[in-house]
C-alpha cells in the first residue's frame, strides 16, 4: 500500500500541482469550475499558493497538499475558517486521477479532520459534493460527516448548474473562544 500524508502547501509545489491539474483538466471538468489557462501553469499555481498561504497567515485557511511516497498527488484545504461563535471551516479536496481508487483521498480527509480538530480547534467542518459524486460522499460518510440538505443549481461547472449535497461534521464540544 502506498503511504498517504498531508502537509501545508509550499511555493515549490506549484509545478507539481500545475502538472496534475493540467493533466486532469478534462477529467475534472464536471466537478471543478472553469479556470483561465494561466491557472494550469506553474506561474498560475504560484499565484494561487501565494494567496492560500496569505489566508493561512491570517488564520482563515489551512491549505495542504496530499503526498504519497514523497510525491504531491492532490490538495486538501480547510478554508473559510470562521472563529467567534462559529469555529468552523470548509473542507475541500482532490486527488489526481492517476492516484484515485487507492485510498489516498479517504486517508487525506481523515488527516484533515484531525488537523481541524487538534490544531485548528474547530467545532465543525462542512463540505459540499455534487449530487452524482458518490465516491466523495462515501468518503465523507466514512469520516463521520452527515448530509443535511441539497442546494439546487448551486455550482456552475462544465457548462451547467449543478446540484450539491451539503455535509457537516461536529468535531468538538469546546466552547467558542
Amino acid at each position: 500500500m502506498n503511504s498517504t500524508s498531508i502537509r501545508l502547501i509550499e511555493p515549490s509545489d506549484g509545478p507539481a500541482l500545475a502538472g496534475l491539474l493540467s493533466r486532469d483538466k478534462q477529467a475534472y471538468a464536471r466537478w471543478l469550475p472553469a479556470r483561465p489557462t494561466e491557472f494550469y501553469t506553474p506561474g498560475g499555481q504560484a499565484s494561487v499558493i501565494e494567496s492560500l498561504l496569505a489566508s493561512h497567515a491570517e488564520g482563515l485557511a489551512w491549505p495542504g497538499v496530499v503526498v504519497s511516497d514523497e510525491t504531491v498527488i492532490g490538495q486538501v484545504t480547510i478554508s473559510s475558517i470562521l472563529r467567534g461563535p462559529f469555529q468552523k471551516g470548509f473542507l475541500g479536496y482532490w486527488v489526481s486521477s492517476l492516484h484515485q481508487g487507492l485510498g489516498h483521498t479517504s486517508r487525506a480527509v481523515g488527516l484533515a479532520v484531525r488537523i481541524a480538530e487538534d490544531e485548528l480547534n474547530l467545532h465543525r467542518l462542512e463540505a459540499h459534493t455534487q449530487l452524482e459524486n458518490l465516491a466523495s460522499q462515501a468518503i465523507l460518510r466514512k469520516h463521520g460527516f452527515s448530509s443535511w440538505g441539497i442546494a439546487h443549481e448551486h455550482f456552475y461547472a462544465d457548462g451547467a448548474w449543478r446540484d450539491e449535497v451539503f455535509w457537516e461534521r461536529k468535531l468538538t464540544g469546546r466552547p467558542a473562544s
